[in-house]
C-alpha cells in the first residue's frame, strides 16, 4: 500500500471503510420514514437531505460499507411498506474525497436558517 502524505495512519484506516448511502423518494413523509429506518437499523450518521422543487427529496447517511448497505435496504423497505416507491437509492463505498464538496452543501447545519 502506498503511503498517503499528511494523513495519519489511523485516519486512513477509518476512511477506508466509510461509505455514503442515499435514498430519493417523493415527499417529506416518505423520506423521514426512510431516514428513521436507516438510522435505527445500522450504525450510520445522518448527513442531511436535499429537497428539490418538484417534491423529490434525498436523504444522505454515512458509515462503513456494510452499515450503509443495511441502512439503505431498510430505508427502501420502509418507504415501500408505506405504499410508494423509492425513486433511486445507492451506496457508494469509499467515495472520492471530492464528493464532500457536494455532500457538505446538504448537511443539516447548512440547511437550517
Amino acid at each position: 500500500m502506498h503511503a498517503v502524505p499528511d494523513v495519519p495512519e489511523d485516519d486512513r484506516a477509518s476512511q477506508r471503510f466509510r461509505a455514503l448511502g442515499l435514498i430519493e423518494t417523493f415527499g417529506i413523509v416518505y423520506v423521514l420514514e426512510a431516514a428513521d429506518a436507516m438510522i435505527k437499523t445500522a450504525d450510520v450518521e445522518l448527513i442531511g437531505y436535499e429537497n428539490v422543487a418538484s417534491g423529490y427529496i434525498s436523504v444522505l447517511v454515512r458509515g462503513d460499507v456494510a452499515a450503509c448497505e443495511s441502512a439503505v435496504a431498510a430505508g427502501v423497505k420502509a418507504v415501500e411498506a408505506m405504499g410508494t416507491e423509492v425513486y433511486s437509492s445507492v451506496v457508494i463505498p469509499t467515495p472520492h474525497p471530492d464528493l464532500d464538496k457536494i455532500t457538505s452543501i446538504y448537511t443539516i447545519e447548512n440547511l437550517l436558517p
